[in-house]
């Protein structure tokens, strides 16, 4: 089992920054793929980024290729996954998920992940 834990979350004004983290463990050295998703009030859970841990490649849904970008630190036998975001727009308010996958390399949608974290919620003021 892998456990995840969204932080950074919180009011952002419209064109500003936000960091988002998530703490994984567990059983991390299993970790094939993670990802970021976000679920806007009213709206389905969409991906936003996923990335194969072995070579690091990454998957960016377009709308948020260039504004945001992902990271992660697998340093000090800890393995955490980041979200910057930039240019925030109101539409960007939604409550952001980390997932992880034990099964598999891909991570280009929900399917892919069997390991959720709570969310941590982002919003976004005018």
């Amino acid at each position: 089992q892998v456990q995840l834990a969204e932080s950074g979350g919180g009011l952002v004004q419209a064109g500003g920054s936000r960091r988002l983290s998530c703490a994984a463990s567990g059983r991390t050295l299993s970790v094939y793929s993670m990802g970021w998703f976000r679920q806007a009030p009213g709206k389905g859970r969409e991906l936003v980024v996923g990335i194969r841990m072995g070579d690091g490649s990454t998957y960016y849904k377009p709308n948020y290729e260039g504004r945001f970008t992902i990271s992660r630190d697998e340093s000090k036998n800890a393995l955490s996954l980041y979200l910057q975001m930039n240019n925030l727009e109101p539409e960007g308010t939604a409550v952001y998920y980390c997932a992880a996958s034990r099964d598999s390399t891909a991570c280009t949608g929900q399917r892919d992940f069997e390991c959720w974290g709570q969310g941590t919620p982002v919003t976004v003021s005018t």
